[in-house]
């Protein structure tokens, strides 16, 4: 591998373009992959820089990116987790040392292809803030891709982002979208739906998509679910985090209507001598209707006190400001 040059130290070593790489347990194909980001990189003639975020592999990758890292010390970036903190994690950290005005993320499997990153940049132009990868003929198993199918269909109609391919690692950022994402959790599979929810235009790019050359997949039934939960988590902030009254009291006052429609009307009939409340049990069911009722307008007031108590934190984001 033929030896970059560098630019010297200051303003001008800002590099255009940083490319984030989380991984774990991928040894084997580190040193590959910095191999084509190296070319498509001096094709193009772009500064760049390269950050490999360690989320706690066992294996040598550690070892192998100190050696990169040693060679290559104006262009690698290394982040180490103390142990496995997930994806959302490894990107939030990779995001936070990013420089680049692009920022790129990539699986470090070798399954994003890093000569897809020139047209990606080409891609966002003026017209989008964030395009995500569609791996629209993807080298996976059924066992993979069907799930994933199905998920983004889904999310797709409840979100109204119109995106095939959510969650393919292969994106390109502008700075200030990657700096302003908040993740945690699974929600790197919906980075396109919260920069959407931001107010940042998101579109999308066909990629190629290899076949997995070293090692295995890390993913598990078990993210499937809590992927699926992450989304209700979307759904919900989005609508209802500075107004959870607004879907608490809906439903309280609605099973409150219920529950009191119920015991007046027998309270009535009690009134009148037509029958007996000892003996209705829809009396009760009308009393556990008023008390789930009060029970979820509480929760809705209480969760407005609270939300009134962070509301010194920035929930928009400024496109720009003239004075």
């Amino acid at each position: 591998m033929a030896k970059l040059k560098t630019k010297k130290s200051g303003a001008a070593n800002i590099p255009h373009v940083s490319i984030v790489v989380p991984l774990l347990n991928e040894d084997e194909s580190l040193g590959e992959l910095f191999k084509l980001i190296n070319e498509t990189m001096q094709r193009i003639k772009m500064s760049y820089e390269v950050i490999f975020v360690d989320d706690g592999s066992t294996d040598r990758s550690f070892e192998v990116l100190t050696a990169m890292h040693t060679e290559y010390p104006d262009i690698i970036k290394v982040v180490r987790f103390r142990r496995n903190f997930g994806k959302s994690a490894a990107l939030s950290a990779g995001f936070k040392e990013a420089q680049g005005e692009y920022i790129i993320t990539m699986d470090a499997d070798l399954q994003d292809d890093p000569n897809e990153i020139p047209s990606l940049i080409e891609t966002l132009g003026d017209s989008y803030d964030l395009v995500s990868g569609w791996k629209k003929k993807r080298r996976d198993s059924v066992i993979f891709t069907l799930p994933s199918r199905i998920a983004n269909n889904i999310t797709s109609k409840l979100t109204g982002l119109h995106i095939h391919d959510l969650n393919c690692g292969l994106k390109v950022y502008r700075k200030i979208v990657a700096k302003e994402l908040k993740l945690y959790g699974d929600l790197y599979r919906y980075i396109p739906i919260l920069a959407h929810q931001a107010g940042f235009r998101v579109g999308e790019k066909i990629v190629q998509h290899h076949s997995r050359k070293y090692g295995h997949s890390k993913y598990t039934v078990g993210k499937f679910y809590r992927g699926f939960l992450d989304l209700l988590t979307i759904l919900f902030t989005a609508k209802y985090i500075r107004r959870p009254l607004h879907l608490f009291g809906v439903w309280g006052i609605v099973s409150f209507v219920i529950g009191a429609v119920i015991d007046g009307y027998l309270s009535l009939e009690w009134f009148l001598g037509l029958t007996s409340i000892s003996n209705r049990p829809l009396f009760l069911v009308g009393f556990l209707f008023i008390i789930i009722g009060v029970q979820f307008i509480s929760l809705g007031l209480l969760g407005e006190m609270i939300s009134r108590h962070e509301r010194n934190e920035e929930t928009y984001s400024i496109r720009e400001s003239l004075k």
